[in-house]
């Protein structure tokens, strides 16, 4: 994409020079097709987060931003120059568990004065967060590392979280696990390996928005860019407005035990629910 195409492709105050920073402008200006696909995933979910980022700072002088798993950290240094320095306050923590990434991370953000970035070398279980986050992202974590997000998110009772989950694997294990001694009809729903795949990535995402919805929080899924531009595409939004739910949390007991899955987030959260562990 030619220089002169790839300014409709941005945000109000989006600088070039951040893009070509990250290595997603050419130094002429264009935009491959793979920076292309990172750039409108990055962008719209943006976007989605710009009500969130707005009230967030409208509520607290010095708002906290984590990103999870953040990777090369294309969606906190965006953030941060649409929302962090525009306002001139609030901090953002990057954790990666990979130390290249953030080192190289860290330096970028001390090149272009990006000073209240914060990086964390460690798995997204284990990082050191802060008592208190407004907003919690987290872009294509790997399996249960969006588990993992969605739990530090809960626990420290962030006002916003936005996951868009990837590669979920753990529960289309449990279902093979599970399949020989499942009840009739629901075993045809995951019999065969290409639908235990699928079943057990949506029944993971189910469970996920069901257990935002018990800890209080008001969710919506959505889809985060057209297809063309990702496979793993679903959104999942929580804004917290309640302490807890007590009928979202019974329903989402009635999904755990009826299917027979224990997710990871649901042992993280749900540590005396019974239900059975696959092959038990």
């Amino acid at each position: 994409m030619k220089a002169d195409q790839v300014r409709r492709e941005l945000l109000p105050e989006q600088s070039p020079a951040l893009l070509r920073e990250l290595h997603l402008l050419t130094r002429d200006g264009h935009l491959n097709a793979d920076a292309l696909r990172k750039l409108k995933q990055v962008n719209h979910l943006v976007g989605l987060l710009r009500p969130a980022l707005e009230e967030v700072f409208q509520r607290y002088p010095e708002p906290v931003l984590v990103d999870a798993g953040s990777g090369s950290a294309y969606l906190g240094f965006i953030l941060y120059e649409l929302f962090l320095k525009q306002e001139g306050r609030g901090t953002l923590l990057s954790v990666e568990s990979r130390e290249d990434l953030t080192a190289r991370a860290r330096e970028r953000a001390a090149r272009l004065g990006f000073d209240r970035m914060r990086f964390a070398t460690a798995s997204i279980s284990e990082a050191p967060y802060p008592e208190r986050i407004h907003l919690l992202t987290a872009l294509h974590a790997c399996d249960t590392a969006t588990d993992d997000a969605l739990a530090a998110a809960i626990r420290r009772k962030a006002d916003h979280v936005a996951v868009v989950p990837c590669c979920q694997a753990e529960v289309a294990q449990q279902l093979k696990a599970l399949a020989a001694r499942a009840k009739e009809p629901m075993k045809l729903l995951y019999r065969h390996p290409w639908h235990r795949r699928e079943f057990g990535s949506h029944l993971t995402n189910v469970i996920r928005a069901q257990a935002l919805e018990a800890f209080g929080y008001q969710v919506t899924v959505t889809e985060l860019t057209g297809w063309e531009h990702s496979l793993k595409n679903e959104l999942i939004l929580g804004r917290k407005v309640h302490h807890e739910h007590r009928e979202a949390r019974a329903e989402l007991e009635t999904l755990l035990a009826e299917t027979g899955v224990r997710p990871k987030l649901a042992r993280e959260l749900l540590p005396g629910v019974d239900v059975p562990a696959p092959g038990g």
